[in-house]
């Protein structure tokens, strides 16, 4: 026993000595460069501000050394705006840009994208380009290796020069060159425009050579960035472009992690005042379950985007499941007689299939959202992914590791566990018909409301702009406008600088603070770049961003999206059909699942909710949380099979046990969640309000649907699709239980 008590002193230890020491690392980091702390996260561009440009390549069939060379030159020109900038390829022929950090998205878009082409000209050559006929450079762009600024130190006078460095072909080709022109010019043209013409001392064979003659460091240095940057392999057009202010996403991301911290307490009071000792444990658990999410974003050196953020506060919520399933377990074992130790054990045995089979259901939605979705969306994706595994970890292993040493060290007394009473057994199957009306009603309606507000504005969903396409500009202003008076005064000055009708131009105000949003068709570079000078000339502005989604890209987001969802609902009732072995299972969860995508489809019709990527998310995230409560459920009805059916139980009675007996883990694990999301949608920014609004909305219906509407279809199924299955003993058996249930 010394021992044991021993080794539960050492376990707590551990624990608060790695809680600090992570706490410790989040906070101020390790080492010199502050390694794992918080701070060193990488922020998505809609939480640092910043510009990001997705391009598609026009020709066909280019080579992957055509698109690497591409995403190097790209890459030098996005690292003149930040080092921090990163260039990466999408799909066979898409290149995406970051450039967290800076504003004026149409500059930076006129620079990334332009063909660029570097050539080097004899005079012949030269009067041939300046009058428009056929030439042929003596080495163009691909040829120079690397470009540099500098100041020549063997001249008595400060002399700003430009150094350059050939790769082996053009160090060839340069010596030929300046060999035959010694005593003459070679003009320098990049994009058409004369940019230096140095005459030629001598013959220069070594693969190198400096241009003199710039005025000072600043002109050095954009003629070197200009030769260095050079032509680009590929010709490129823009499908995609996003701009967002620093101040905007900073207060996103203040916002958002007020509302995690609130929701936390929230959740510690819950959890401690339901579960008691346990429930306190289960606290210290989800702080180390907070800590370890930053460490491993840290780790995986990921993006933490607004919508992966939001997906962090989601987890957090989520991760209280697995406790709530374990300590219900407890609970139901002290209420059956059985000892303290003997109830933690069974309690821990009984709830790893349930938290197992319902986590990794939530886990295939993140895998899918992770692999074909875009943007923020797959840092949604991975946070919730993250978020899965390590409540996992921390419920399975930490929770159960601190719970058995605070049993070895004296907190034995079953009053610090709490005990469940039996459940009461009530008649979900019979009460399922009303909620069969309850749940058509709602389908129905949104269903009908798509013709009617096709009829009456065009469309049947608020599709947003990832959707359709198009350009929408956020304006944060010095004062406020209400939407009258922008219409009145601001619309006039947009429409008239994008020369289009006012009557083509949307006009939003954002809640809580002085933006304005201004939606249209798409808009080019001059028509965006001349909106942005016509407000800042005529209205104090102090933020603007951006975004721009061609046709092409919208549409496709519109398939990716159709088929990430019907992937990830195959997969997770693959999965379900697997563990159950039992198609009526499979069957039971594939109409519950419709049932609450359609449920939460109508609150998205009915509430004109904007359709985007986040609509994809917030489908597949309700998707996988649904199929988690149903499972909880089935779990429990596959245990009792075994046990009541030897006793002669009928299967609706089999249905309602099981119910009834998980039916304080439904509620708790969604109040838990709910409150989580309720505080985000409260203290959150408006990007994600209509997130978490929806969220809320899945939460209840999930939860609506576990408890009347998923047990009674499996019942449905197994007595009247089966043969012989109506499983009672005698007449008598089935007589009594229907009495029996009567009486509940």
């Amino acid at each position: 026993m010394k021992k044991a008590k021993r080794n539960s002193v050492l376990t707590i230890i551990v624990f608060f000595a790695a809680l600090a020491l992570g706490a410790f690392t989040t906070a101020k980091g390790l080492g010199k460069y502050n390694i794992g702390a918080a701070e060193n996260i990488i922020l998505g561009l809609d939480l640092a501000g910043g510009v990001s440009i997705t391009y598609e390549i026009e020709e066909d069939n280019p080579t992957d050394q055509e698109i690497a060379d591409t995403i190097k030159r790209l890459q030098m020109r996005a690292d003149v705006y930040s080092p921090d900038s990163n260039v990466y390829r999408e799909g066979s022929d898409r290149i995406s840009i970051e450039i967290p950090g800076v504003s004026d998205a149409n500059k930076i878009l006129e620079d990334m994208g332009k063909p660029g082409a570097l050539e080097f000209l004899d005079e012949d050559n030269f009067q041939k380009f300046a009058s428009g006929e056929a030439y042929e450079p003596l080495l163009t762009g691909s040829d120079v290796k690397n470009a540099s600024a500098g100041i020549d130190s063997s001249s008595a006078v400060k002399e700003y020069i430009v150094q350059l460095a050939f790769n082996d072909e053009g160090t060839k080709k340069f010596a030929d060159a300046t060999t035959a022109n010694v005593g003459k010019p070679i003009y320098i043209i990049y994009d058409g425009e004369v940019v230096s013409y140095p005459t030629v001392q001598t013959a220069i064979t070594g693969g190198s050579a400096v241009i003199n003659g710039q005025k000072d460091s600043e002109e050095a240095e954009q003629l070197a960035e200009t030769i260095r940057i050079g032509a680009l392999p590929l010709t490129l057009k823009e499908l995609r472009s996003n701009e967002v202010g620093a101040t905007l996403g900073k207060d996103a991301l203040n916002t958002t992690l007020k509302a995690g911290a609130i929701g936390m307490a929230v959740i510690a009071v819950i959890m401690t005042a339901i579960y008691l000792m346990p429930g306190f444990i289960s606290v210290l658990a989800l702080i180390a379950y907070v800590v370890l999410t930053l460490l491993c974003l840290n780790g995986f050196n990921a993006s933490l985007t607004l919508p992966g953020l939001a997906g962090i506060v989601l987890s957090i919520g989520m991760a209280v499941d697995a406790n709530v399933i374990i300590f219900t377990r407890i609970q139901e074992e002290l209420g059956n007689g059985a000892t303290v130790k003997s109830a933690i054990d069974s309690g821990f045995n009984k709830a790893l299939s349930s938290i197992l089979d319902s986590n990794i259901t939530t886990l295939i939605a993140a895998v899918v959202l992770y692999l074909m979705g875009v943007g923020s969306i797959k840092g949604f994706a991975l946070t919730l992914g993250i978020g899965i595994a390590l409540s996992m970890f921390t419920a399975l292993v930490i929770t159960k590791s601190l719970l058995k040493a605070a049993y070895t060290l004296g907190l034995q007394s079953p009053k610090l566990y709490g005990k469940k009473k039996e459940a009461k057994t009530r008649g979900y199957v019979k009460f399922s018909r009303i909620a069969y009306i309850i749940s058509v009603v709602a389908i129905a309606a949104g269903l009908i409301a798509l013709p009617v507000f096709k009829k009456q504005t065009g469309s049947t969903l608020n599709f947003s702009m990832e959707f359709t396409g198009g350009t929408s500009m956020t304006v944060e202003f010095g004062e406020y406008y209400d939407l009258e008076r922008a219409e009145r005064e601001i619309l006039p000055v947009v429409a008239k600088a994008a020369d289009i009708s006012d009557a083509d131009i949307q006009v939003q105000n954002v809640k809580g603070s002085n933006g304005i949003v201004f939606k249209s068709s798409e808009l080019s570079k001059d028509q965006r770049q001349a909106v942005e000078d016509a407000l800042r000339s005529n209205f104090e502005v102090k933020e603007f961003a951006m975004e721009n989604i061609s046709s092409t890209i919208s549409n496709e987001m519109q398939r990716n999206a159709i088929i990430s969802v019907l992937i990830a609902t195959v997969l997770m009732l693959l999965y379900i059909a697997v563990r159950f072995s039992d198609v009526k299972f499979g069957a039971a969860a594939v109409i519950a699942l419709l049932h609450d995508v359609l449920v939460v489809f109508a609150v998205y019709s009915i509430g004109r909710l904007s359709v985007g990527n986040t609509f994809i998310a917030c489908m597949l995230t309700i998707v996988g949380y649904s199929i988690n409560a149903t499972i909880i459920i089935f779990d429990r009805i596959r245990e009792n099979l075994a046990i009541m059916t030897s006793r002669g139980e009928t299967y609706e009675n089999i249905v309602n046990t099981s119910i009834s007996q998980t039916f304080t883990r439904t509620i708790y694990t969604s109040l838990t969640t709910f409150v989580m999301v309720l505080i985000l949608y409260i203290m959150g920014v408006t990007s994600i309000k209509e997130f978490a609004l929806t969220l809320m909305c899945g939460i209840v219906c999930g939860a609506y649907s576990s408890v009347c509407i998923t047990g009674p279809l499996w019942y449905t199924l197994k007595t009247k699709l089966g043969k012989n299955e109506k499983n009672s003993s005698n007449k008598q058996s089935e007589t009594q239980n229907k009495k029996n249930a009567k009486k509940a």
